[in-house]
């Protein structure tokens, strides 16, 4: 059976974590009669964003597409990644690229449809050699803010070293790629209910015990008045054998 090199992955959105799902579509089904190369139909709603890359042996920035992102609606609704299959003159491009160690770039827009300037995308990039020694293995990130807007993407290769190993032409056809979006965490809600809880419990309580709600001087009348008197008592004395000694010396 061939494949014609679209690799879907579905991922869950704003987790702590992220689970995937990678299908290789285009497999040859015989039971419905799909031959290599057709496309297959995928239901599709929600936000499609266009991933490109970049590779270039004299270090320049061109960009191709590289696929799409479909960020279906709902903070759980999931993503779908569609990435087209590297042609064979891409292959020995980024072989060379990877040969003078040179970057491999992606960028995405900050909005559906938005080009032009260059602060419309976000980019990031990794070495070329080290996407090449991965077999097209990558971990992209897409990070969006409170409303779901993008704001940043980051992509790193499994493995992320470069050693020189060779690398078979087969495996630099399709990309592995694992998608991850993530917005920012929750900050922590105080636990108002459980504070009123504990302060409706010690209002019962004190209701309870009337004893427990007189004041500190009621409480500990019988030691704070015998130490009051003992320090007038002191003062006195004191002021008496100074009045004394002052007497003496004239």
């Amino acid at each position: 059976m061939a494949g014609f090199g679209v690799l879907i992955l579905q991922v869950s959105l704003f987790g702590t974590g992220f689970v995937f799902v990678a299908q290789l579509a285009g497999v040859a089904d015989c039971n419905s009669g799909r031959k290599p190369g057709d496309a297959l139909e995928i239901d599709v709603t929600g936000l499609a964003i266009q991933l490109e890359h970049s590779f270039e042996v004299d270090d320049s920035v061109r960009f191709w597409v590289r696929g799409s992102v479909f960020l279906k609606p709902g903070r759980d609704g999931g993503a779908l990644l569609s990435q087209n299959q590297l042609r064979e003159e891409e292959r020995n491009k980024l072989r060379e690229v990877s040969s003078v160690d040179g970057l491999y770039r992606i960028r995405i827009p900050r909005k559906s449809g938005q080009t032009g300037a260059e602060d419309a995308y976000v980019t990031s990039f990794v070495r070329a050699c080290s996407l090449v020694e991965s077999h097209l293995s990558d971990v992209i990130t897409v990070n969006t803010d409170v409303a779901g807007n993008i704001i940043g993407v980051s992509i790193v290769t499994l493995p992320g070293s470069c050693t020189g190993s060779e690398v078979e032409d087969v495996d630099l056809e399709l990309f592995n790629t694992t998608l991850s979006i993530m917005g920012p965490s929750p900050a922590p809600v105080p636990e108002t209910a459980l504070f009123i809880e504990r302060m409706e419990q010690e209002q019962a309580q004190k209701a309870k015990n009337p004893q427990e709600q007189k004041s500190f001087f009621a409480k500990y009348w019988m030691y704070i008045v015998p130490l009051v008197l003992f320090l007038m008592m002191s003062g006195a004395q004191d002021q008496g054998g100074a009045g004394g000694a002052n007497g003496g010396g004239r």
